[in-house]
């Protein structure tokens, strides 16, 4: 039952309702939908600005959707005491001329269910990603569009994912931007359960998704990442992994920048909520890579 439970909260998305709406920050949006080469339906907002620059944002898993974080309906333990809205920041961006394709991962908000059922933390996910930026391409008013990507968290890991499998690689990216990457088996050792509780929890999240988890890692995948990258990370994330991230940046065969954002508390969602209401560093990453 433990073991279950534990397992749920790991990798049981679908419980990220869309709680906020372009329109409600005077946004020009549609609604779109489109699909993964194995056929899972996407839906999401393709925010209206400038028409030769698009954002491409991937959320954070399991307990989010593409408008944010919302702790209602989230029980008695919550990653955060309010709403997350992604919204935010993307005005921001809009202001600035671009538009940007914010949509649910599979098993996410309105999204169709991932085959397995399960969140998988990146591999599958990062179908997502190529999707996405397929469709941007594809779009009759974004064809020659530049594309920048931000992923947040396992939005992040996805997207290394896919630069791994050389996807992302044959579309007019010109830039990414990071929040918190982490892998799999970070979280695990820093999630604090006992050694046999873990065992447990690690070969029912591995039945569940196809795969074993613990040995899946975006780490070969970082060097083939062909883009500018900048990485945002909490430096008291109680989360945190500092030799992963470190890794991470100097994986990193491309210009790259680290920052590290202090004075937000320990809490994760903290460099979340960070981006929502401090978007200009990210800002200036794709206006210094983005024509």
């Amino acid at each position: 039952m433990i073991t279950k439970f534990l397992s749920n909260m790991i990798v049981k998305g679908g419980i990220a309702p869309l709680f906020d709406n372009p329109a409600n920050y005077e946004l020009e949006y549609e609604d779109v939908e489109f699909k993964t080469k194995d056929g899972i339906n996407l839906k999401g907002w393709l925010i209206k600005g400038g028409k030769d620059k698009v954002i491409v944002q991937s959320h954070f898993g399991v307990q989010s959707s593409r408008s944010g974080y919302t702790p209602k309906g989230k029980g008695m333990v919550k990653m955060w005491k309010e709403d997350i809205s992604f919204l935010k920041h993307v005005k921001y961006l809009v202001a600035k001329g671009y538009s940007v394709l914010m949509y649910d991962f599979r098993s996410h908000g309105e999204s169709d269910v991932n085959k397995s059922g399960w969140c998988s933390w990146g591999p599958d996910e990062s179908q997502d990603v190529v999707a996405a930026v397929n469709f941007v391409a594809n779009h009759p008013d974004y064809k020659t569009a530049q594309i920048g990507l931000l992923s947040i968290c396992m939005g992040a890991a996805a997207s290394t994912y896919a630069f791994g499998k050389n996807e992302l690689q044959q579309y007019n990216v010109k830039a990414m931007v990071a929040i918190q990457p982490m892998r799999y088996s970070d979280f695990m050792k820093s999630f604090g359960l006992p050694s046999f509780l873990n065992n447990w929890v690690n070969k029912e999240n591995s039945k569940r998704v196809g795969f074993d988890m613990t040995a899946k890692s975006f780490k070969s995948d970082v060097p083939k990442i062909s883009v500018p990258t900048l990485i945002m990370q909490n430096v008291k994330d109680e989360f945190l992994a500092k030799d992963s991230i470190d890794e991470f940046y100097h994986d990193l065969n491309v210009e790259k920048e680290m920052f590290w954002i202090t004075n937000i508390g320990t809490k994760r969602a903290a460099g979340y909520d960070y981006l929502t209401k401090n978007p200009e560093k990210v800002g200036a990453w794709f206006d210094k890579y983005m024509d």
